[in-house]
């Protein structure tokens, strides 16, 4: 008898006992009477590359580790051949570092050039451009109309900031029908690149991942997602036409406007599984 893999991380839920996320606030209702609602707590966080500022960033604070590594290695700041040999967070100054064995590719492109308000931002975007056309994503890979309606209904019930407080957005790794890491922030890209330092740091194979996010299907989410090498990527809410393109020139799956056994395929029908009438 075989035995059964076991996985090397555990499932990454939402921290809502953490009284540090949120706050209560005294509001004013349409009968002015005064009630306490709870309210998504913004930091900011400053993160450093070695001895290089890199950016100042409106986070809620709950795995600044994370969200340091995979904001670093999303805009392409990091190679795989860049070896992370620490990352330390002083909470009391909101700062972050990651700290490489070596000098970064980015360290050596800022060098070049002066440092007005773009910085090296525009080489580095056109460098993941070059990168996401060479990006080939798994044809093996499958998602079945039957996991999206299960992980839809567990996504939507599980305990999070959102059904707390609202005004923060939800990215979410799933393995077939389970869902393996839900993270949130006041910003998308914020809780995608925390899914992608994860991923990361615990060598997470991303061939069999389902992505899925509670905002919309823009450039930004299609880019991020083909350069995690996730195959599928699916969200309750619309998209952009550029987005769509995107998603058909790397061959993403792309679903949107999910509810229930509803959804639109945009491109990369081939991977999806109808096994719901």
């Amino acid at each position: 008898m075989k035995k059964k893999a076991i996985s090397t991380y555990k499932v990454l839920k939402p921290k809502i006992n953490n009284q540090k996320l949120t706050k209560e606030i005294l509001v004013t209702d349409e009968n002015k009477k005064k009630i306490k609602m709870h309210s998504v707590v913004e930091r900011p966080l400053t993160l450093f590359l070695n001895d290089q500022e890199i950016v100042t960033m409106m986070t809620i604070c709950d795995y600044p580790k994370y969200l340091a590594i995979g904001y670093l290695l999303n805009q392409n700041m990091l190679k795989k051949n860049d070896k992370i040999t620490g990352v330390d967070y002083d909470e009391e100054i909101s700062t972050v570092v990651v700290r490489t064995k070596l000098k970064t590719n980015y360290e050596e492109k800022l060098k070049k050039k002066t440092l007005t308000s773009g910085c090296a931002q525009g080489t580095v975007f056109g460098d993941i451009m070059e990168e996401f056309e060479e990006i080939k994503l798994s044809k093996t890979a499958k998602i079945k109309a039957s996991w999206m309606i299960k992980l839809l209904k567990e996504i939507n019930t599980t305990p999070s900031l959102y059904l707390k407080a609202r005004a923060i957005h939800g990215c979410v790794l799933c393995k077939k029908d389970k869902v393996k890491v839900y993270m949130e922030d006041v910003g998308r890209h914020n809780a995608v690149d925390k899914i992608a330092g994860y991923m990361y740091k615990h060598s997470i194979s991303p061939v069999d991942k389902i992505f899925y996010t509670t905002g919309r299907l823009t450039s930004e989410m299609i880019i991020k997602t083909v350069k995690m090498r996730i195959p599928i990527l699916i969200s309750r809410n619309g998209f952009t036409s550029w987005g769509v393109e995107l998603a058909k020139k790397s061959n993403l799956t792309l679903i949107g406007r999910t509810k229930g056994k509803r959804f639109v395929a945009l491109s990369g029908i081939q991977r999806i599984v109808y096994d719901k009438k």
